[in-house]
């Protein structure tokens, strides 16, 4: 039996694991876990499934690696069902997955890596879109956020190189790229001449118009630079979906989480690119029962959802990250953090609604993720991000290609289309 790669957490790890893919070819019977740490959730949900994996597979190595494995290395390493710990900066190392080493623990100090090379993923299994690496690790130190001791410091992909490989994505028949990072907006910062992240997804349209469509992960609204709101307003390639770190709606809750945007920051933002691009969807992470909320400023959270025309929300239940300012900041408990995290999804539940049922009647392209099949739909997603269920013929709406739909109607979960008229694009 060959590798296998378990990822867990965001999408800079499905990234990398394709990378550590490429990197372990050769190796039979191995399981790679690559965890997430940006909750005790996410972490307890990593050692969860190595212990099942362990009963499933008992003569597979196990190799634990990614942001838990770097910030609580002891932790993996006193399972008796792992075999090796790598940390961040030993992952993408081929070297590292050698049989016949002796060290079972090999995790060294991520803030001493001061350059981000490019990976050089050439295909992703089972995706319609591809990600790229162009930036890592992160300079802020926020209250609640263990990955800058996970991911370390920030640092770019030349720019160059980044055009090299969405180049290469693009030839392979990625119509869709997704720019990721830890802190996206920071790009550049570390390079010659501190190039934006405008200048690069300028720079990538340009260079390469095989990318139908270009895409950006989350972003810290507040780092948006003039040449990123030119782009959106001129670049049609660009999508017109944008998930914001905003994390509260509370100006007193932002600064305990040392954030450095105001509420009023955030509905700023979204009314500006709204001018520029009247189509714009926008997402957000945002806590729940962050230390010392009260119920008044939990409301202004939920009224930011309102007042900044949020959609897609990624709601996290605090969850204290042992080593951080805020988990030695009074608690407000986990039933809390529970019980606000719920009224704040069914928030996101009605605004969600509201985004499908605007979207009736609309002709959209839509760039397919599942071939219809006998019975079951097809599957796939607007510009926006927003998510089509649809019927067709074989001859049509093929995974990978672009086709246009006439919205229907909606379920919670999707848009429907039908009317298919034929491929766009």
């Amino acid at each position: 039996m060959s590798i296998d790669i378990v990822t867990f957490g965001c999408r800079l790890n499905a990234y990398e694991s394709e990378a550590i893919k490429a990197r372990t070819e050769g190796l039979t019977n191995t399981v790679v876990v690559n965890t997430c740490a940006v909750t005790a959730e996410a972490v307890r949900q990593s050692r969860q499934q190595i212990r099942k994996l362990r009963r499933e597979r008992p003569d597979a190595r196990i190799i634990v690696t990614g942001c838990a494995a770097q910030t609580e290395p002891d932790t993996y390493a006193k399972m008796p069902e792992v075999d090796m710990v790598l940390g961040n900066g030993e992952k993408l190392d081929a070297k590292n997955y050698a049989f016949g080493i002796n060290e079972r623990v090999r995790v060294n100090d991520i803030m001493e890596l001061k350059e981000t090379a490019a990976q050089f993923v050439e295909c992703f299994e089972g995706r319609t879109r591809a990600f790229l690496q162009v930036q890592n690790g992160c300079d802020h130190r926020c209250t609640f956020c263990i990955i800058p001791y996970g991911r370390g410091n920030s640092r770019s992909v030349g720019m160059g190189a980044v055009v090299e490989e969405a180049r290469k994505l693009a030839t392979n028949g990625y119509s869709e790229i997704v720019l990721t990072g830890v802190d996206l907006t920071s790009y550049g910062g570390d390079l010659p001449g501190k190039p934006s992240l405008g200048a690069l997804v300028k720079k990538i349209l340009k260079l390469v118009p095989e990318v139908k469509r270009l895409r950006l992960s989350s972003i810290d609204s507040i780092e948006a630079d003039d040449e990123l709101m030119l782009a959106i307003a001129g670049e049609e390639r660009l999508m017109p979906h944008f998930h914001l770190s905003a994390q509260s709606g509370d100006d007193m809750i932002l600064k305990r989480m040392k954030r450095r945007h105001s509420r009023e920051d955030t509905i700023r933002f979204c009314e500006s690119v709204r001018k520029l691009r009247p189509d714009a969807v926008f997402g957000a992470d945002l806590i729940a029962g962050f230390p010392t909320e009260t119920e008044q400023m939990f409301d202004n959270t939920l009224r930011l959802v309102d007042e900044a025309g949020l959609s897609l929300l990624h709601v996290f239940p605090f969850s204290a990250r042992k080593g951080t300012p805020a988990a030695r900041m009074p608690q407000l408990g986990r039933e809390v953090a529970k019980e606000r995290a719920a009224r704040l999804r069914a928030k996101g539940a009605e605004k969600l609604s509201q985004l499908y049922s605007g979207m009736v009647g609309r002709e959209v392209d839509i760039l397919v993720e599942k071939h219809p099949e006998a019975g079951k739909p097809g599957l796939g997603r607007t510009p926006s991000f927003v998510p089509v269920a649809f019927a067709a013929e074989d001859s049509l709406g093929t995974e990978g290609n672009f086709v246009r739909l006439r919205i229907t109607g909606f379920t919670p979960e999707h848009l429907t289309g039908a009317h298919l008229l034929g491929d766009r694009l």
